[in-house]
């Protein structure tokens, strides 16, 4: 659900970008005063797998589409709204300037679309209400489930009505709506299912960790057997499990391509130009791929394709540059609470 800049106007995406910015300022006030050296590499490991998890593409049967894990609500279930926040917003940061996946003038609009209604919106009003307390496997599958398909709706809906307020595409709103929200239904009960057994593993092996994520504690000890885990996930993930990833385009490229009739969508003017431009030079492998494979500025009707070797350096390359941002950050607002 990665929104593309020709998408959107200037307008639009430099307002979605103050209101990220202005999220992650909240985020950061809040946690820094309770950050703790040993939930942070938690995150950072977290960062680590949602950014190589995000390149994994399932396909929807019947449909010619296909989609990936959000990881927000995932994200906002280990390490409480806050740091799940703040974590999603740096693999969008990462995946946006090494590897031109989403565009830089709509990253605000993806920051908030993925991050914000998973983490403020279908966690604490959907999830908390349901698992209540500490649920069982089925009750915390229900749990999972809906608030992932409540978020990937929500998510799915502000593209529909950020793109329409744009109008630069002129996509039609209810035609664009009745593609968006179905297909996004599907990636929602799917993403529901993997979290849930993610959650699953944690309660089993660390269940402090669920009972410590938004509050003020943390586990007693350094959760080093999950850290290493999901370390160990990452790189396998990031680096082998990617090779298998759909080709077919995404929920979001599937419908507009449906919409339009076009295999690709562009945006004209000084501005998206400029944009563009400067993501080319910052890409370090545009699309995943080597320099000379990639076409950043392109929504194709279908995943390029890209060697596996590729694939496992970017993979393995991204998780480690989201791991070594998300790190940063944490011991920062760290350094910052002990210093206040």
């Amino acid at each position: 659900m990665h929104m593309a800049d020709a998408l959107l106007s200037p307008g639009v995406g430099g307002t979605m970008w103050a209101a990220s910015a202005g999220a992650i300022a909240y985020c950061s006030r809040k946690i820094h005063a309770d950050a703790d050296n040993r939930k942070v590499p938690l995150m950072g490991v977290l960062g680590a797998f949602v950014f190589a998890a995000q390149m994994i593409n399932f396909t929807i049967p019947g449909t010619g589409s296909s989609g990936h894990l959000g990881g927000g609500l995932l994200l906002a279930i280990l390490l409480g709204p806050q740091a799940a926040f703040i974590t999603i917003a740096s693999v969008l940061v990462i995946q946006a300037l090494f590897f031109a996946d989403g565009g830089i003038l709509a990253l605000g609009c993806n920051i908030i679309n993925m991050g914000f209604f998973s983490a403020f919106v279908a966690y604490p009003l959907i999830y908390r209400k349901i698992a209540n307390g500490k649920p069982g496997r089925m009750r915390m599958t229900v749990a999972a489930v809906a608030a992932s398909v409540v978020g990937m709706q929500l998510g799915s809906m502000a593209v529909v009505l950020e793109t329409f307020f744009s109008g630069v595409s002129e996509l039609p709103i209810l035609k664009f709506a009745l593609l968006m929200q179905p297909i996004h239904l599907a990636i929602g009960v799917v993403e529901g299912l993997v979290t849930a057994a993610v959650i699953t593993f944690i309660a089993r092996a660390r269940s402090d960790i669920l009972d410590c994520a938004d509050n003020a504690c943390v586990a007693k000890h350094t959760a080093r057997n999950v850290v290493l885990a999901f370390l160990a996930a990452a790189l396998v993930t990031g680096g082998a499990l990617s090779w298998y990833a759909s080709r077919n385009p995404d929920g979001l490229e599937w419908a507009v391509a449906r919409v339009t009739g076009q295999k690709e969508v562009r945006a004209s003017g000084p501005v998206h130009s400029f944009i563009s431009g400067l993501q080319n030079k910052i890409a370090l492998m545009p699309d995943y791929a080597f320099r000379k494979d990639a076409a950043p500025d392109k929504m194709p009707d279908a995943q390029p394709h890209v060697p596996r070797a590729e694939t496992s350096v970017s993979g393995i390359a991204g998780g480690l540059m989201t791991l070594a941002m998300v790190l940063a950050i944490g011991f920062a607002l760290r350094r910052r609470s002990e210093k206040g």
